[in-house]
């Protein structure tokens, strides 16, 4: 692929010999600082292993033998190393000036919000926590939850129904269940439990955020500056996500309990906090905490293996490419989160049927084992994953409303994607 990109040039709608000539030599230099910064033993050689420490110093870690691959691809006289002759021949006609340009865009730098787990950009820097640019954007997260939320709402309360409702307590199909809740409240019903739903948002993003935080600045001891591996984004994510939910936990048990009342049930979320307290004691509030706790392990490793995964596909297939466009990284977050939510669903199925009952005190209150016991009997295997296809429809369209509205609130907030304020960038 032939791609010019002309930088600090006088724009006239036309490129001239001159002009080429000296995006060449600029970008020919940039490309030879770049090659230099990279040949660790200045011998004028590059090897695999210094293409893999260079990736790990800025956060992309990666085996000998993927950096082996890397560098297959430049080396054209099969010597296993790349000279300077190799490097630019490669790189001229592609805008690469940077390794950083890689791993600033395949952070998880959007916040997609599929109405589960959210995502947390896992990397900021120094000069962005001290601009502001860092609760901007969380707040642009937040208000792109909100109306993601928002909007499949219908599908969320539809997917709580047919968890807590096994099969033989309501035989019906996807459809019925979604004639019974019309016919039960009316069309306004569908949205019921979507106010607690959007109103944790807040809380749970500033939890998870400063427990991640803390926690990477735990994990770096004394090296600052040191970027943590993946084994380790993948512990301070979990201890972060399992921080967060403990803190906002009574408020998920809340939005279980509105989203399947029934009409009349509660006057709002006051009235129903007040009454599961009166009638069931405080630990009600912590109903399937257990599995939802364990559920935050298959979900964030799933997650970001198939994340790196992803990344690493498309950074092998094209190479001196930095930006891989914004289908690209909704599509990987998607599919990630999607992919997390499929792993950790019988355990999110045990929760929400364990938030969801009413306990009488002094009554027998069944473990989360004999839970699953008894979904495995009734309803087989298949009864774990109930409620997973209106889930799977509330993919598409959450993620398109969250990107949407995360690039436009961004934009009236002045953030683009490294931290500057003022015009649009790439999420």
């Amino acid at each position: 692929r032939f791609c010019i990109c002309v930088y600090n040039l006088p724009f006239d709608g036309v490129l001239d010999f001159e002009e080429f000539t000296q995006y060449l030599r600029t970008h020919e230099k940039e490309l030879k600082l770049m090659f230099r910064s990279l040949d660790r033993n200045n011998d004028g050689q590059i090897d695999a292993a210094e293409i893999q420490h260079s990736l790990h110093n800025i956060g992309v870690d990666i085996s000998l033998e993927d950096a082996t691959r890397i560098l297959q691809r430049m080396d054209k006289d099969g010597t296993m190393t790349i000279d300077w002759n190799e490097w630019r021949d490669y790189f001229l006609f592609n805008p690469l000036t940077n390794m950083e340009d890689i791993a600033r865009y395949w952070k998880h730098s959007m916040m997609l919000d599929i109405g589960e787990q959210l995502t947390v950009p896992d990397e900021f820097s120094e000069e962005e926590k001290k601009s502001g640019y860092v609760w901007r954007q969380l707040l642009a997260g937040a208000m792109a939850g909100s109306v993601s939320r928002t909007g499949t709402a219908p599908l969320d309360r539809l997917k709580v129904f047919r968890q807590v409702h096994g099969a033989i307590d309501f035989k019906g199909n996807v459809l019925s269940s979604f004639q019974y809740m019309l016919k039960e409240g009316g069309p306004w019903s569908l949205w019921r439990g979507n106010g607690i739903n959007v109103l944790k948002i807040a809380p749970e993003i500033a939890i998870k955020f400063t427990a991640y935080e803390q926690i990477k600045n735990v994990m770096r001891s004394r090296n600052e500056t040191r970027n943590l591996r993946i084994h380790e984004r993948f512990v301070a994510g979990s201890l972060a996500g399992a921080t967060a939910q403990t803190a906002i936990y009574p408020m998920e048990v809340l939005k279980t309990r509105l989203t399947l009342r029934k009409t009349g049930q509660y006057s709002g979320i006051a009235d129903c906090a007040k009454q599961i307290l009166q009638r069931e004691g405080v630990t009600a509030f912590y109903k399937g905490y257990v599995p939802n706790l364990l559920s935050i392990v298959p979900y964030a490793g799933i997650d970001l293996a198939v994340y790196e995964t992803l990344k690493f596909s498309w950074l092998n297939r094209n190479r001196g490419l930095t930006d891989p466009g914004v289908m690209v990284l909704v599509g990987c977050g998607a599919v990630s989160s999607t992919c997390g939510q499929l792993a950790s669903y019988p355990l999110a199925l045990i929760r929400t049927r364990m938030q969801a009952q009413a306990s009488v005190k002094g009554a027998p209150k069944p473990s989360m084992l004999a839970l699953l016991h008894n979904i495995v009997t009734q309803d087989g295997v298949a009864g774990l994953y109930r409620g997973i296809s209106p889930n799977l429809l509330k993919v598409v369209p959450a993620v398109s409303m969250s990107y949407v509205v995360y690039e436009y609130t961004r934009i009236v907030l002045g953030v683009d994607i490294e931290g500057r304020r003022g015009g649009k960038g790439k999420g």
